[in-house]
């Protein structure tokens, strides 16, 4: 499989982003200012996809929007696709959480609430923070949006 160069992926998605990337110096500051943004997420998701770690944002992502849900019948769906795409065991987006974790939320997740899914949230944000996060700071991709779309 042909992979395209990661300085190809960061012209397209500034070509295409509907997102004004404005801000893209405060990315630098924290993973925060980065998440904080619809850009950024995008920028930081393309990042991950090209090193075959974009489960880990779109969790994120995903249990950003579920805190959302005010239905019970959706937070009851919602959740279930969570738990199915990320969560279980050998899902296709398998995140990577500790088995207390994993077993914590497989026994809960008949009866889901908003905080069903915090605690492998913040899992996954600190390994973002602290192993993602830094390689898409010096990454071709993240200095080639820098340079187009960055202070002068």
């Amino acid at each position: 499989m042909q992979r395209t160069p990661l300085s190809e992926m960061a012209i397209k998605f500034c070509c295409f982003s509907q997102e004004p990337v404005d801000d893209v110096d405060s990315w630098g500051e924290s993973i925060e200012k980065l998440l904080s943004c619809k850009a950024g997420q995008m920028a930081f998701q393309d990042f991950l996809k090209s090193e075959y770690s974009e489960e880990n944002i779109l969790f994120w992502l995903a249990c950003e929007e579920y805190k959302k849900i005010t239905s019970p019948p959706e937070m009851i769906s919602r959740a279930n696709q969570i738990y199915t795409e990320f969560v279980q065991t050998e899902a296709p987006r398998q995140v990577n959480i500790d088995s207390g974790t994993r077993t914590n939320i497989t026994n809960n997740i008949s009866e889901p609430n908003l905080s069903s899914f915090d605690t492998a949230q913040k899992m996954i944000f600190s390994l973002m923070a602290r192993d993602c996060y830094p390689r898409f700071l010096k990454s071709d991709f993240y200095q080639s949006i820098l340079q187009k779309h960055g202070k002068r």
